[in-house]
């Protein structure tokens, strides 16, 4: 009986993990859209993207034009992101909003707020600089 005892043991432990909060989610703190809006469309390492926004937009409508909308729709994405990190909020509607207009099946939330979801990704950048 002893044995079994240390099995249960060690599955009560494990249910006491807790869960670690990310830098993110206390930004966001109980706005679970917001942070689920980021989560979806932040870059980690936004200064590691070796392509610009005029670049990703070029390539975008180049797919577009030869009814690509897969790629079309990816970036647009990658723009809309490069938007988040510079704080865009006008650009971040807009590249957003076009990819969810060729992508039937693809919803950004953050189109919902996106003035909020702006001002946390920049308050998240500012801890984090360029590397």
């Amino acid at each position: 009986m002893g044995l079994l005892d240390r099995f249960r043991r060690k599955k009560d432990e494990s249910k006491e993990t807790k869960e670690i909060v990310t830098e993110l989610q206390q930004l966001c703190g109980d706005d679970k859209e917001t942070y689920e809006a980021l989560i979806d469309t932040m870059f980690l390492h936004p200064s590691k993207i070796e392509t610009s926004i005029k670049e990703a937009v070029e390539e975008a409508k180049k797919f577009e034009k030869a009814k690509d909308f897969v790629k079309a729709s990816t970036q647009y994405e990658i723009a809309g992101s490069l938007a988040l990190y510079e704080g865009d909020v006008d650009k971040v509607v807009e590249y957003f909003s076009a990819s969810e207009k060729i992508s039937s099946n693809k919803k950004y939330p953050i189109l919902k707020n996106p003035e909020k979801a702006v001002a946390i990704a920049q308050q998240y950048y500012k801890n984090h600089p360029k590397a």
